[in-house]
């Protein structure tokens, strides 16, 4: 074996797509099929879930522990990819990528017997154990059939597959969540149910395809098995605060407490795969290599850009543009378009060259670019949205292509299997931490930023005249945006204008009866001296009974006059307002804005009505609504979603620092299986040559 980390190129063997002799064309041809159909499985499963999971939580009663779902899955996925990296490298690939499959369709069938959400959590978890293998293995059986120089061109099979599942993933997912029944079954448990299939098939092609040759020393491995308690211990807390701690709090108990156990748990996990040595299941002498440790680094930051904008980009989509999942699905075409012309441009390159030191730098430029046209395109039509989606990818693509081949050509090859898993392990770290983060600053500023978009004067005012207008309140496509963000606000609004307009009312009444008494008074008495009569009890009566009977009419008279000046309506003897007319609605809308605003700008940092747990935690009023109504949210959802691209942006910047000291390992110029087949016929020469 050779001896050092990295891993130079060999002069001595021309690159060659095949393995010298130990695999043909055709056999990595079947091999790279049977792979593509295994990765077909999962990335299908996350686009065609994602996209039916409101139904499954309808359908279940558990919208609100949606979360739980996705979170089983993703602990489970991202704690055995090292695991399976580790395993394949001392059992083989081909079992533990059979076994990852079977365990991915048993749970893909258990999840479509789910009776409620907590159920499906836990098959999903299952189902997770699995998913971890699909994501990790395929990119080490490459490393292993292939050399690197040639390695780079069959991303392009594989980016295929990613790119048609994407498309394909929201139109089944739309379809099986939009049909009540198929074939006597609740048309979401097809979204479990179609992996099946799919899965044995991939299972099929995969017994029946992969086989590699087997090399290396025959010792007994340990397995590490403390070493995978450990991540347990490290992770699950971690990943469990990154999913729920927006809804815990950060600082919480909880939070706390899974900050301390995870704590433990890496020291403890640091200590034993130094116990361990080469038997550890990330052996800790990877990192003595500063391409490998600098390209996990980067896989992280990528992870938690890429993910983020990933995540956030389909809300922005179905919140801002008023797409659907399915629609929202196809419009992220633009960033897998992208994403695959960069990778298979960025493996023609290096196939022809053999260089790939500037497409880390190039590539996180390239998606810098992408983030800060994505700032520019919120609030702009989808057309420029798609644009920067499409900038995004280019860079992404690039960027992979060069952090998967320096963590595969930084190591020994036969730790292969353990580089590349832990190259998808940290961009899974990263990702989660980078969707936890990203969503949680997502919501937590769109309270105070709707606020914000409200005090817009322009906006309120347009907004109100809409709520205050009766034909457009009682729409049937506006009561839940009513119900959500304006009737507290029109109920406050209707209650003080009338308050005050009562008061008005009494005051006007008052004028009017003292108008009245004095008049009748002095007319009484007049016309009592005329009469001749003196006595003051019957000149009191006298007044008193006319003035009761001109009283109403004269009160009437004047709520009619001050009506009139004032472009108001008298109802039931009382000045109000007929929100019907156009006039007097505006005059009100034209008379509360100015302190409503001023009022909203002073409290836009405080708790409000628009808080998480209300209206930005289900957003579907929003659908069909009038645009005066929703504009309001729509835009502080817009200013919320900057933040977001400002941050993912940031965080790429930083990377693009680190890659100025990134450098990338030379590439060898055979497969790892052709290095462990040279390396044990150079041992068994020496040792036949000794004896």
């Amino acid at each position: 074996m050779a001896s050092e980390i990295a891993a130079p190129g060999r002069s001595q063997s021309r690159h060659s797509s095949g393995s010298h002799g130990l695999m043909d064309q055709r056999q990595i041809m079947l091999v790279i099929y049977a792979l593509m159909t295994a990765m077909f499985l999962s990335s299908l499963d996350q686009t065609v879930v994602g996209t039916a999971i409101r139904t499954i939580g309808d359908d279940l009663h558990g919208l609100n522990e949606q979360a739980w779902v996705t979170t089983a899955y993703l602990i489970t996925s991202t704690i055995t990819t090292p695991l399976y990296g580790k395993l394949s490298d001392i059992y083989g690939r081909r079992p533990l990528f059979i076994f990852s499959i079977g365990l991915f369709i048993l749970g893909s069938l258990m999840s479509s017997f789910s009776t409620s959400m907590i159920m499906l959590a836990a098959f999903r978890a299952f189902q997770g154990l699995g998913a971890g293998g699909l994501m990790s293995l395929p990119l080490a059986i490459i490393g292993d059939i292939v050399a690197p120089r040639d390695r780079a061109k069959y991303q392009g099979y594989f980016l295929a597959v990613f790119g048609v599942s994407t498309v394909i993933g929201p139109l089944i997912g739309g379809i099986f969540a939009n049909a009540s029944s198929i074939l006597g079954i609740a048309g979401w448990r097809w979204v479990f149910l179609i992996n099946v299939p799919v899965g044995l098939l991939a299972f099929g092609m995969v017994f029946a395809f992969l086989h590699l040759p087997r090399f290396g020393n025959k010792r007994h491995n340990r397995v590490d098995w403390w070493g995978a308690a450990t991540v347990v211990v490290t992770l699950v807390p971690l990943l469990l605060v990154a999913e729920e701690g927006r809804d815990w709090g950060w600082g919480s108990t909880g939070s706390i407490v899974c900050y301390i156990i995870s704590f433990v748990g890496l020291i403890a996990f640091i200590i034993i795969e130094q116990h361990m040595h080469d038997d550890a299941i990330l052996p800790l002498r990877l990192f003595v290599s500063k391409s490998f440790s600098m390209a996990s680094i980067l896989g992280a930051l990528l992870g938690f850009g890429m993910f983020g904008a990933m995540l956030t980009i389909p809300l922005y989509l179905q919140i801002a543009e008023g797409l659907s999942p399915t629609q929202s699905g196809f419009a992220t075409i633009p960033m897998v378009i992208g994403l695959m012309i960069s990778s298979v441009t960025a493996g023609i390159i290096i196939s022809r060259t053999g260089r790939y030191q500037w497409f880390p730098p190039v590539g996180t430029a390239i998606a810098i670019a992408g983030f800060a046209l994505l700032i520019w395109a919120v609030g702009r039509p989808l057309q420029a949205m798609m644009i920067g989606m499409f900038v995004l990818g280019l860079g992404i693509g690039f960027l992979m292509q060069a952090l998967i081949q320096a963590s595969q050509n930084a190591v020994l090859s036969k730790d292969m299997g353990v580089a590349t898993s832990s190259a998808t392990f940290f961009r899974q770290i990263g990702g989660t931490m980078g969707t936890a983060v990203l969503l949680s600053v997502l919501f937590s500023v769109m309270p105070a930023n709707i606020l914000n978009a409200m005090s817009d004067r322009t906006a309120l005012g347009n907004g109100l005249n809409a709520a205050l207008t009766p034909s457009v309140a009682r729409a049937s496509e506006n009561k839940a945006v009513m119900r959500q963000i304006w009737n507290p606000i029109v109920a406050q609004i209707k209650k003080q204008s009338q308050e005050s307009l009562d008061t008005a009312t009494t005051k006007v009444d008052a004028a009017a009866a003292a108008a009245v008494q004095t008049k009748v008074s002095a007319a009484v008495r007049q016309q009592a001296a005329a009469m001749g009569v003196t006595d003051s009890t019957v000149v009191q009566s006298m007044i008193k009974s006319q003035v009761a009977a001109a009283t109403p009419a004269a009160q009437s008279q004047a709520l009619k006059e001050v009506a009139s000046q004032r472009n108001l309506s008298v109802v039931d003897g009382k000045l109000s307002i007929d929100y019907a007319q156009a006039s007097q609605r505006k005059a009100v809308v034209k008379e509360v804005v100015p302190k409503l605003s001023d009022a909203m700008k002073k409290n836009s940092g405080k708790s409000s009505s628009l808080n998480s747990s209300s209206s930005t935690s289900d957003t579907s009023f929003l659908n069909g609504a009038d645009s005066r109504l929703t504009q309001p949210f729509i835009n502080g959802f817009d200013a919320s979603a900057r933040t977001v691209y400002w941050i993912g942006g940031g965080v790429l910047t930083f990377a693009l620092l680190l890659t100025s000291f990134f450098k990338v390992p030379p590439l060898r110029e055979r497969s790892a299986l052709e290095d462990l087949a040279a390396d044990q016929a150079a041992a068994e020469k020496l040792k036949a040559a000794e004896a």
